[in-house]
């Protein structure tokens, strides 16, 4: 029997909502296999590895491998004054919006935005270090995911790494051993592991009488240990987590975090602190390599204004991480399939190792991931854990509450 065209093939392949040129494509490649009938399968698993809102179900509220924070943003589609200074009618710069507010969010006298954490660290060391010695703890010299390792950015930075202390005790005696010979100290967050036992540490309040410039990469993305955008005020699980405006409180120079993580915004690294240095770190050739767009900015000076607003329900993640747990189990069992469970979320993205939070959602028999992630057009993430689906709803905007028990009916 003669194969199709491929033209009348990808017509036919229209409903899959895929640009004609990309159906093309499956097409000639089914036809070239000799399976015509497989056009449309490869269609949809094409159109399935485009980017798509996902509901998560996994309890990891900064998962990475679903974007971290949701947040929404909806951009006008119009002309900025993204480097327009509209007071004097000339150029501007493009720190000079979500930047300023930044500052004042974290209350240091400047900040600027990079494309996220790691460039921060990149940028800082390259701008206030290049050639010089640099000290870190050997308990902080982290590798994260993707493998970002400390050493490995100082030395493409052009900074020398001098290791201070033990993996597990590093007391300011260690770094006054050495504060003559060094540029910076760096304290660097321990994102996702945790030392415990026989261990000590150097806060960054014991530091500052060093005469060194002290930078805190606090990584996480907490701006105030306080969280007065939260009526209840901080949740008992941040105990301990280094907070912006703390650290530059306590003398740090520079304090350097994510804008995906804890902030619960878009992908961005944040350096705030000082003014003289932020001007040396915007000043460095780098700077232009590593600065973001538009649409990331106007993202973070949306956010940062709901932060001074104190509108905690314009903050997504915010809001998915304070839902009392008694609500979750309500909803669990409104939905009307499986079995409503306790489970423990985490927070997730390198942030708050070993912290769990108490959360509630529902349980099916048997792997049903697979199935989930196939929805259309909303895939469902789940986690399976000996041979039991689980769904934890605070991951869950209660918006999407419908779409999941439609979902999870088939299984029922």
């Amino acid at each position: 029997m003669r194969p199709p065209s491929v033209d009348s093939l990808a017509r036919s392949l229209a409903s899959t909502g895929l640009p004609h040129p990309l159906l093309v494509d499956v097409a000639r490649a089914a036809i070239a296999a000799g399976d015509p009938e497989s056009a449309e399968l490869g269609a949809r698993q094409l159109s399935r590895r485009l980017l798509r809102p996902v509901i998560n179900g996994t309890g990891v509220l900064l998962h990475t491998n679903l974007g971290r924070a949701p947040y929404p943003f909806a951009d006008p589609g119009s002309y900025a004054n993204l480097e327009f200074d509209l007071a004097t009618g000339e150029r501007g710069s493009r720190q000079a919006h979500a930047g300023l507010l930044l500052a004042r969010l974290c209350g240091a006298e400047k900040a600027m935005v990079v494309n996220n954490c790691a460039a921060a660290v990149l940028l800082v060391l390259a701008a206030l270090a290049d050639g010089e010695n640099v000290a870190v703890s050997r308990g902080e010299l982290v590798e994260i995911g993707g493998g970002f390792r400390i050493p490995d950015v100082m030395e493409r930075s052009g900074a020398n790494l001098v290791e201070v202390g033990t993996t597990n005790r590093t007391r300011r005696a260690d770094f006054a051993a050495v504060a003559d010979r060094v540029a910076m100290i760096m304290k660097i967050h321990q994102s996702n592991y945790r030392i415990v036992g026989f261990t000590e540490a150097v806060e960054v309040a014991d530091l500052v009488d060093l005469g060194v410039p002290v930078v805190a990469d606090i990584g996480s993305g907490l701006v105030d240990a306080a969280c007065p955008w939260l009526p209840g005020g901080p949740p008992g699980w941040l105990d301990g987590e280094p907070a912006a405006r703390q650290t530059i409180e306590a003398g740090a120079d520079l304090v350097l975090f994510s804008g995906d993580k804890l902030l619960g915004g878009p992908q961005a690294g944040i350096i705030a602190g000082s003014a003289e240095l932020v001007d040396r770190c915007a000043a460095h050739p780098l700077a232009r390599a590593l600065r973001p767009g538009g649409l990331v900015l106007g993202a973070l000076q949306e956010l940062t204004l709901n932060y001074l607003h104190r509108d905690i329900d314009s903050l997504p993640f915010w809001s998915l991480a304070t839902i009392p747990v008694e609500d979750l189990r309500v909803r669990a069992e409104a939905l009307g399939v499986g079995r409503p469970v306790a489970l423990m979320s985490v927070p997730g993205g390198g942030t708050l190792p070993g912290v769990e939070i108490p959360s509630a959602g529902v349980a099916l028999d048997g792997d049903h991931a697979a199935a989930l992630r196939a929805v259309d057009p909303r895939p469902i993430i789940a986690r399976v854990r000996e041979g039991i689906t689980e769904l934890d709803l605070r991951t869950v905007d209660p918006a999407d509450d419908p779409t999941v028990a439609d979902a999870l009916q088939s299984f029922g």
